[in-house]
């Protein structure tokens, strides 16, 4: 089943609550868990970030919203319960608890104003409340705003000469770490007139290995011929590794090529260069920068 969003857990955390048990975050989670059927894989999915389990969050956040509407206490750092105001709602067996049911209770209206998320004050009607929390709305906004500026670069890219590919390249492998320094790297790359390049790149900056390099700006999927093509001059140059980069994507077969092979290629299609070149500012600038910041709760005990 689909990870439920932070205010269908509400509800669930509320009753799980009912029986007036102090009850850690953790042991929370376990036991909603349990209770809406959620498999270990399902708790394993990610945010985007990668930075935490979408079912923690969003059990997190449920349990943030239900304490400021003063149906769940804190007794101490990460545990909760409910307070009688919790206990009156379990008696009114509501239907379902999100945003618009906790309205009711001034608490929960001013914690919202603070987030600048209500919006009945502008005279709107029928607004349903947003599916994601805060963070995960946060996180989506960025996800998309990269996505779009990926797609920006690869047709970029695809504008570009052959010869800026080339340094292009260059500049992103370089920054990974690969051939020791730029000047290096440009002399072990040389043209081959077909709107690519081809080459060997060290491996790392003391050059204890060679990388054999080929990459391609082309606008068709690269299929497994190309890649047999590839893995056969790895052989004819005593190579056991190589990357092949192209600003189009690859075939299923030529992805599950490399993986039957002896040599080690690693395949980076136009969306993961983009990303790379993303990760280590090669051809882009940073706008503005908005840094996320959650309370320290090990400041606030007193010994």
């Amino acid at each position: 089943m689909p990870i439920p969003d932070y205010q269908s857990l509400m509800l669930p955390m509320l009753k799980l609550s009912g029986d007036s048990k102090e009850r850690s975050l953790a042991e929370s989670r376990n036991a909603l868990a349990e209770v809406l059927g959620i498999t270990d894989e399902e708790r394993k999915e990610l945010l985007p970030s990668g930075t935490q389990p979408i079912f923690n969050n969003r059990v997190a956040w449920a349990c943030i919203y239900l304490y400021n509407a003063g149906l769940l206490e804190r007794p101490k750092r990460g545990w909760y319960k409910i307070t009688d105001r919790g206990l009156d709602v379990l008696k009114e067996s509501p239907p379902k608890v999100d945003v618009k049911f906790l309205k009711q209770f001034p608490e929960f209206v001013k914690f919202m104003e603070t987030k600048k998320e209500e919006k009945e004050g502008s005279g709107a009607t029928g607004v349903e409340p947003p599916e994601t929390n805060p963070e995960e709305a946060l996180e989506s906004s960025y996800q998309e705003l990269q996505q779009t500026l990926a797609s920006d670069i690869i047709q970029a890219i695809k504008d570009c000469s052959p010869q800026f590919f080339e340094r292009l390249i260059i500049d992103v492998l370089v920054k990974i770490g690969y051939g020791g320094s730029r000047k290096e790297a440009g002399q072990a790359i040389g043209r081959t007139g077909d709107e690519g390049i081809d080459g060997i790149i060290k491996e790392d900056k003391l050059g204890l290995d060679i990388i054999y390099m080929q990459a391609k700006r082309w606008e068709n999927t690269v299929g497994r011929p190309e890649i047999q093509k590839f893995a056969g001059a790895l052989q004819g140059q005593r190579a056991r590794k190589g990357i092949f980069i192209t600003t189009s994507d690859f075939s299923k077969e030529a992805l599950n090529y490399v993986k039957n092979i002896d040599s080690k290629i690693v395949l980076i299609d136009g969306q993961r260069l983009a990303e790379l070149m993303i990760e280590h500012n090669v051809g882009v600038s940073p706008v503005a920068s908005y840094e996320i910041k959650k309370i320290d709760t090990d400041y606030f005990i007193e010994d």
